[in-house]
């Protein structure tokens, strides 16, 4: 097959949508424009086909590039025969290409090759054909200045076979095969590590099919591994006393008469133990690390995509309290376009507990600015700042705002940040948390996106995947997002605008420096005006930019520019103006887009423009809503067994979701409790950001452990099948059944409500 036939079955497409695709990659055009203003060219592929087609395409264009090296390098050998070459040709991966190119590779000189230098090639093959002859009396013959006994005769002997065997690339594309679909993955602990050891005691005797370990149980393993406390081992399972399937697949492969020669067994033998089986060890343990790399990627993409599309409070005053005891409340006020106004501290809380000076205070700063919205960071002293808010707007009638309590997930990184420091360059650190805090929640896409996804804690074993793959998966993603929701070019930061198709980080410093100069855009037409951005550049970015309140009413929509051509058409045919067409549905609604289509304008790109119309520039961001936390659960000792509570998700992974309850520790709903039906895939029920009920299961104070339900009739275990399930805990895992073996933990801190804490606070 050709790269198109390939891709186009990983993405579920047709070759030709491929082909297409490919074109406009090729021509320089970014991915959200295609799936946003290209849907006719590519027969409407979507923002997630074209990722994985363009990711497919990277690795076939690699692996070709890889191809001809291959091949120029055996044909300088002299070596390349029609049967090898077609070999090449088709070698669908890497790793077979590798299989086939390792006998050409230039190495050190190896013990097989110092022995056929010594001409011990035909003795191996007297071996082979004569097995039942007595192997001193044929190596007898080989002996010479150089191979001064039959002993080392043979050993050379051997070592050839060894080599070729190793070097037999349909054998090990074929025990390879064969090992994926049949091996376990075992672990056992380090010898004199049971101490250190402690968070990974789930694997210290734990098993699994290496095709079928889920992506946090491989990823735990291999961290142990990586920390010295675990040793893994990939084989099939094999009775004592029978031979390892392994090397009969190879004795078959051979055609050897093993049964009739001790010295061929025993060649056999050493192959299969010490060539093959470490070899293809290392690339399964590869393979099922790039795979569980993949999920875990997914997973953070998937969580970072729900966080950053959260529904923001929108363009309202706000007042930002970063909570804390003995350091004070670092308070902020922004006003609706997010820009800084004032800044206080209070000290409420211990030690120095001004709680009735701080709550005046805080009414100042609500009156004054008149505040709608007060956000509070949900760290430490959160809960004790969320009261005194409460009694802020329970005595201050005239004072009109909501409190909201926020993640403050990477605030302090942001706070000490480059980016931060250009924004407020004097402004003090501490205050800085607290503007991202107030921020967030009036545009959580807009302040999240100047911090290191990765600070924000939605991901798992984030450290310990192939960072540069997660780092372009994270960027795409966030670039994803932003161009679905669209940016105000007139109030976007740097941080923001660079995530716009087509914009580089230097182009979105010339838009502020534009900005700066020669104040608001008041037209998409006036962006070529900007230093570096051309005609090609106008063309990817234009439409996900948007402009309020300027010359041209379609600007702050995402009508694309080469399309206000078609809006004229219709507006015309309703004998109205551009200005009486927007936002009126009804009107729009009589429209047969098939009236306006020709060869510019396909279908698509006309019910596009038509939709947009009717709700221009519509956010695609849900409704804002905010979980109310229970006045009486301010920490974990306030949690009873039964309590039905309301929560945010903050975290979701394979195996379960964090849950915020508002007691400074998230709660753990592991996977069998996240709904009535058996669920397969968490995010197929829940997703970070969203409010849900729950019930407290299980309270532990001393391990930090909250174990959580979200099913509709969920009560707590009684203390005799709770000390049934710490029996089980203690007992092998490998003897369990899969199904129960699921139930306990599958992460390297012990419990997986310790997991998600740990895991949370990395």
């Amino acid at each position: 097959m050709n790269h198109s036939e390939i891709i186009a079955q990983a993405i579920n497409a047709v070759p030709k949508q491929v082909d297409a695709a490919i074109g406009l990659l090729n021509d320089g055009d970014t991915v959200p424009f295609i799936a946003r203003y290209r849907k006719e060219v590519t027969g409407g592929l979507d923002d997630s086909q074209l990722r994985l087609l363009d990711e497919k395409l990277t690795y076939l264009r690699e692996l070709d590039d890889r191809r001809e090296t291959v091949i120029g390098v055996i044909k300088e050998q002299g070596k390349l025969t029609d049967a090898l070459k077609h070999a090449i040709m088709a070698a669908d991966t890497k790793t077979r290409l590798e299989d086939l190119y390792l006998p050409f590779k230039k190495k050190r000189q190896t013990k097989a090759q110092i022995a056929r230098k010594n001409g011990l090639e035909p003795l191996l093959q007297d071996l082979i054909k004569q097995p039942t002859a007595d192997c001193n009396e044929l190596a007898e013959k080989f002996i010479n200045a150089e191979v001064k006994t039959a002993d080392e005769a043979l050993d050379g002997a051997r070592q050839i076979a060894l080599e070729d065997i190793a070097e037999d690339a349909d054998l090990i594309q074929q025990l390879r095969d064969w090992l994926w679909d049949n091996a376990f993955i075992h672990s056992s602990l380090v010898k004199s590590k049971e101490n250190e050891a402690h968070k990974f005691k789930d694997y210290f005797e734990f098993s699994e099919k290496i095709n079928k370990i889920p992506s946090h149980r491989m990823l735990a393993l291999l961290r142990g591994r990586n920390e010295g406390f675990l040793s893994l081992k990939i084989d099939v399972n094999v009775t004592d006393g029978e031979q390892h399937p392994g090397v009969s697949k190879v004795i078959h492969r051979l055609n050897w008469a093993v049964n009739e020669s001790q010295w061929l067994m025993r060649t056999v033998q050493l192959a299969w133990a010490a060539k093959l089986h470490v070899r293809l060890s290392l690339q399964l343990t590869n393979q099922a690390r790039e795979g569980a790399d993949g999920e875990a990627i997914k997973v953070f993409s998937r969580n970072m995509k729900d966080i950053l599309l959260a529904a923001p409070a929108g363009g309202k005053a706000t007042l930002g309290l970063d909570p804390g005891f003995r350091t004070g409340v670092k308070v902020v006020v922004v006003d609706k376009t997010g820009k800084l106004t004032d800044t206080a501290v209070i000290y409420p809380h211990a030690p120095q507990k001004q709680w009735q000076k701080s709550k005046h205070e805080l009414a100042a700063l609500c009156m004054k600015h008149k505040i709608e919205l007060i956000s509070i960071g949900n760290g430490t002293a959160s809960r004790e700042t969320d009261q005194l808010a409460a009694e802020l707007l329970s005595e201050f009638k005239d004072i009109k705002a909501q409190k909201i309590m926020v993640s403050e997930a990477g605030a302090s990184i942001y706070s000490a940040s480059e980016s931060a420091a250009k924004e407020f360059p004097d402004l003090d650190v501490t205050y800085r948390g607290s503007v991202s805090i107030a921020r967030r929640l009036q545009d959580p896409l807009a302040e999240l996106v100047k911090i290191d996804p990765k600070a924000i804690g939605v991901g798992q074993y984030q450290h310990d995947v192939n960072q540069v793959q997660l780092n372009k998966a994270l960027s795409d993603m966030v670039e994803d997002c932003v161009n679905s929701v669209g940016v105000d070019v007139n109030t976007a930061s740097p941080a923001l605008l660079k995530y716009v198709a087509g914009i580089s980080e230097s182009v979105a410093q010339e838009i502020m420096n534009y900005r700066d100069e020669n104040g608001r855009f008041n037209n998409r037409k006036q962006l070529l005006k900007v230093s570096r951005l051309g005609e090609k550049m106008f063309t990817q970015c234009a439409g996900f930019l948007r402009i309020r309140n300027g010359d041209q009413p379609l600007d702050q929509s995402a009508v694309h520019p080469e399309a206000y051509a078609l809006v004229n058409s219709i507006v015309n045919s309703l004998d109205c103006k551009v200005e009486d067409v927007i936002g009126q549905s009804n009107l729009l609604s009589n429209i047969n887009p098939r009236d306006f289509a020709n060869d510019k304008f396909g279908l698509e790109t006309i019910k596009d423009v038509i939709a947009e119309l009717k709700k221009p520039g519509r956010d695609p961001r849900g409704e804002f809503k905010t979980a109310i936390f229970d006045d009486s659960v301010h920490k974990m000792t306030d949690l009873k067994e039964g309590m039905k509570l309301e929560g945010v998700v903050t975290n979701v992974t394979a195996f379960g979701a964090f849950v915020d309850i508002g007691v400074h520790q998230d709660g753990l709903v592991h996977i069998s409790q996240l709904a009535d039906v058996f669920v397969k895939d968490p995010s197929d029920v829940v997703k970070a950001g969203q409010i849900i009920k729950v019930t407290v299961m299980e309270v532990d104070v001393a391990r930090k452990r909250i174990a959580l339900s979200a099913k509709s009739g969920a009560k707590p275990q009684s203390n005799d099948k709770r000390d049934n399930k710490q029996q089980i805990k203690k007992s092998p895992v490998k003897n369990k059944p899969r199904k129960q073996r699921d139930q306990i933990s599958n992460s390297p801190f012990g419990s997986l409500a310790d997991a998600f804490n740990k895991a949370k606070n990395k």
